[in-house]
């Protein structure tokens, strides 16, 4: 029997996916378990495993665009016909980014103007109509990039960005995979939210001499960031209207504190994701971040890894302060700063404290100042008092 071979669904918001390479050539024999093919998604490449064992029949080429869940491929039993499908597309590689020239219309299948799904929920949700966008997409297909440029040329008073008189470029390099990704999600975000940032100073000197101590008295390296997913899954069950998600005009609530932790790896950024952190002890949230973050930064983060998050933590060391982007459809981030030395004044006298600086970034449709201002005091609390976290 045919076992099809799937688009996994690798994160919240992906709807498609790259076929980057296949490991095994029509006609092979393939083991249960076995890589079979790298995807490329917006946030990472993964390394996708046989679910059965049997001859490998692949339907979509390397390098074409599959919506999450269509078959890229089957496992077939000895001598069996594959199930006929329609191919996935391929994009055309370029060199070099293509210029804004007026192609042909864009391609129609059935009636229908051939667009991915994140173009049509785009387009629909600021009133565009699909058929009038300029496709530069494979195929003369719409993508999300499309439409937002055709959005940015309809507004007025729009420059369109070019190359100032006599400067030449040493090397252009087209936006793709990973970055070109991130890039659309964090002008979408920008796009689609109301976002506002309020910041504190968080005086994190007893969280700090806590964390030294528990670190040297355990294998467990913890670091300020557990500190502050900790601080930030109690405070969250205090403030619900920050572990929200605003999708198609409903604010959804949940009882589960999936706090997101962005790391840095070589082509961009990743979220991964500590499950029910509000109910983790600060030391079974550094072993699974520890273990989150080295998977991502080895390029063997699971799928399973990136879901669910409803609240993300960004910890910057380099910086004081900084300004966080919210994740698609969350409704708040917390960005962590340097931890500093500073001279403040504590019961009339000048003393020295380690302190840092967080920035806290809201959506304002569902969160409003106030509410956010509530939360961050608390959140301070929670870290300059902080015996209760280390319990």
């Amino acid at each position: 029997m045919a076992v099809p071979i799937v688009m996994p669904k690798l994160g919240q918001i992906m709807v498609e996916g790259v076929v980057n390479k296949w490991h095994k050539a029509a006609g092979e024999v393939v083991v249960e378990g076995e890589i079979i093919a790298e995807i490329e998604t917006e946030k990472l490449n993964y390394d996708l495993e046989a679910t059965a064992g049997g001859v490998f029949h692949p339907v979509a080429p390397e390098g074409a665009v599959v919506a999450v869940d269509e078959v890229m491929g089957y496992v077939l039993d000895e001598n069996e016909s594959p199930p006929e499908v329609l191919v996935p597309e391929t994009p055309v590689k370029t060199s070099a980014p293509a210029p804004l020239l007026k192609p042909n219309a864009p391609e129609k299948t059935g009636g229908e103007v051939r667009s991915s799904p994140g173009a049509r929920k785009l387009a629909a949700h600021l009133g565009i109509d699909i058929a009038q966008i300029t496709p530069t997409g494979p195929r003369g297909r719409v993508v999300e990039a499309d439409v937002r440029l055709h959005a940015d040329l309809q507004s007025p008073g729009t420059i369109t960005p070019s190359i100032p008189p006599g400067l030449e470029p040493s090397e252009t390099v087209p936006i793709a995979g990973m970055r070109k990704s991130i890039a659309g999600h964090m002008k979408s975000s920008l796009a689609d939210t109301a976002q506002l940032t309020f910041s504190l100073e968080v005086d994190v000197t007893e969280a700090q001499r806590l964390r030294r101590e528990n670190s040297r008295s355990g294998e467990v390296n913890l670091t300020i960031g557990n500190v502050f997913i900790k601080a930030c899954a109690q405070t969250l069950k205090r403030h619900p209207e920050h572990n929200t998600l605003l999708v198609d005009g409903n604010i959804l609530y949940f009882n589960d504190v999936n706090i997101g932790m962005a790391v840095s790896v070589p082509d961009g950024l990743i979220v991964p994701v500590v499950q029910h952190a509000d109910k983790k002890s600060i030391l079974e949230i550094a072993v699974q971040a520890q273990e989150l973050a080295e998977k991502a930064r080895d390029g063997k983060i699971l799928p399973d890894h990136l879901l669910g998050g409803t609240f993300t933590i960004s910890v910057l060391g380099s910086v004081d302060a900084f300004t966080p982007i919210l994740n698609s459809g969350q409704s708040a981030i917390l960005g962590v700063g340097r931890s500093l030395e500073k001279p403040v004044v504590k019961k009339g006298e000048v003393v020295v404290r380690e302190m840092m600086t967080v920035s806290l970034t809201v959506d304002h449709q569902v969160i409003d100042g106030a509410a956010a201002a509530g939360f961050l005091r608390r959140l301070q609390q929670a870290i300059e008092r902080p015996a209760a976290l280390f319990k």
